[in-house]
């Protein structure tokens, strides 16, 4: 076991990445079912921190049961959540955004389709987007002063290469209604107070799997945990990154486990 594998293995809470590190476009990346069940097994508690909007919290929970995971609600921290959690209850948006926005929304009670003056523009993923959204949710975002982006992830990684992502809307959206955009998802600190809240108490171990340095790596700073790189999503094998960031490199989570547990 490396020093680095003998820190993660130290950890009583291991916080996941999704895309890139479970599936890419809902295709497993090795046994990564048999991986989460070790970490289980061994007594650890494994939370899934994921940047993706659009799915609904039960599409997640299908999602990950259909690569052989069981799932609870109450372990998943999702961009939607954390930028539904930056508004009060009965303020009014106008959203750009999937499923898992608005169903975060509604659930905090905001009013999304109603009438009248908005509290705030809300971006995330969506193929809905064209010359008309644009002009619609900047003059939102412009009058009302606020811009919520549940993420600012210039892309998304598939089997068939990199797709825009959040951040390439958010972008566009920012430049036109020339609004400072409050970020949610990781390494935003929303997030991380999010995960503070949900899953590190005092005293609790932790370590961040993610194939990002500058998202979940930096998201791991900011909480102050070790953060253990991956290279089957974004991160290319072999790719140079920021070495004193990374505790731990490895192919994929099933040979990170592997080494951790061993």
């Amino acid at each position: 076991m490396t020093v680095g594998a003998a820190v993660l293995a130290e950890a009583s809470v291991w916080i996941l990445d999704l895309d890139g590190v479970l599936w890419l476009a809902g295709e497993p990346i090795g046994d990564v079912a048999a991986a989460v069940s070790a970490l289980h097994d061994r007594g650890k508690r494994v939370v899934f921190a994921t940047n993706n909007s659009s799915p609904t919290t039960a599409q997640l929970v299908r999602r990950l049961q259909r690569v052989g995971i069981e799932a609870e609600p109450g372990d998943l921290a999702t961009s939607a959540r954390v930028a539904a959690s930056m508004l009060e209850p009965g303020q009014r948006v106008h959203m750009l955004a999937e499923g898992g926005v608005r169903e975060a929304l509604e659930d905090r009670g905001i009013d999304i389709d109603g009438s009248g003056p908005r509290d705030a523009a809300v971006v995330g993923w969506s193929r809905q987007f064209d010359f008309d959204t644009l002009t619609a949710i900047s003059s939102v975002a412009r009058e009302s002063g606020r811009l919520i982006a549940t993420n600012g992830d210039p892309t998304h990684p598939t089997p068939d290469g990199l797709m825009p992502g959040s951040g390439a809307l958010l972008a566009a959206i920012a430049t036109a209604s020339g609004v400072t955009p409050e970020v949610a998802g990781k390494p935003h600190q929303p997030m991380v107070d999010y995960l503070r809240t949900m899953a590190l108490g005092d005293g609790v171990s932790a370590v961040m799997v993610g194939d990002q340095p500058g998202t979940d790596g930096l998201l791991a700073e900011r909480l102050g945990i070790p953060f253990a790189l991956v290279d089957s999503g974004v991160t290319a094998p072999g790719a140079v990154v920021d070495e004193c960031s990374v505790h731990h490199r490895a192919p994929d989570l099933v040979t990170l486990v592997s080494a951790a547990l061993a």
